[in-house]
């Protein structure tokens, strides 16, 4: 089973390159994104919409969050627009390819540094950071990570929960799903027993619902970098986004952002 997160990348690795190397290769020509982004006018990011309050589809149907409000002031230093961005949704399964295969410029999606995905795509420095946690129902008698063994835990496809839970409880049985809201949906009814992912992520479901609760010790420490193409021709766009997340750390923004939407 902890052969399992190298078989994923191979796998991935393997559709990157039939996507490059047959499907329309001509989209894949190596060119400066940095340069592109300066002639199109604007931004093309993808954003996880399942991903409250980083990511999600507000009242009015529009994507709203932390992620979001992060990439309009990413566009107001690359273009001087902050309106100047386009989203694009993706989920944890196909992020890594909507940015490898230039579908979109970059990725912010509560995405987790990791030396595994540092051999598909690059990342800007972190913006922030969380820790792994477990959703439980508040009447559950599970009370640390030890208890999981044997039980039913729900893990979104393509997160570093998996690979986590993999290595602290191999005997735990997990269960994939494509959304947070799957998951949840299959913790409320019974389906599974418990659900894992970041605390910053779970912790949606506590505000909303007090027949859940998140169990206090946090296993992990999950630092969010934006993710990046990787090759030469992402070389400037990278250096643009570390200067321009390193300003907004010293200006306060980040710091401003983080306590607007996660309090």
């Amino acid at each position: 089973m902890k052969k399992l997160g190298l078989i994923l990348i191979s796998i991935f690795s393997a559709l990157v390159a039939f996507q490059i190397l047959v499907l329309k290769p001509e989209k894949f020509e190596t060119t400066d994104i940095y340069d592109d982004i300066m002639n199109r006018g604007y931004l093309k990011v993808g954003i996880n919409t399942d991903s409250k309050p980083f990511g999600f589809i507000d009242e009015k149907g529009v994507v709203a969050g932390y992620d979001v409000d992060l990439a309009k002031h990413i566009a107001r230093y690359l273009v001087n627009d902050s309106q100047k961005v386009k989203f694009y949704p993706v989920t944890p399964s196909n992020r890594l390819i909507k940015v490898s295969t230039g579908e979109v410029d970059i990725v912010i999606a509560t995405m987790t540094i990791t030396p595994q995905r540092e051999q598909i795509i690059d990342f800007s420095v972190p913006y922030d950071s969380a820790g792994m946690a477990i959703l439980v129902k508040s009447s559950s008698k599970i009370c640390n990570i030890t208890d999981l063994s044997d039980q039913n835990v729900g893990i979104i496809w393509g997160t570093t929960a998996e690979k986590t839970m993999l290595n602290l409880v191999p005997t735990a049985h997990l269960i994939g799903y494509r959304s947070y809201h799957e998951a949840y949906k299959a913790l409320k009814n019974g389906e599974v027993n418990a659900i894992t992912s970041d605390d910053t992520i779970l912790s949606r479901f506590v505000i909303e619902d007090n027949e859940v609760k998140m169990l206090p010790k946090r296993y992990t420490k999950e630092p969010y970098g934006i993710g990046i193409k990787e090759g030469k021709g992402s070389a400037k766009l990278k250096n643009a986004i570390d200067f321009a997340i390193n300003d907004m750390k010293q200006k306060n923004i980040i710091n401003r952002l983080h306590k607007q939407w996660l309090g």
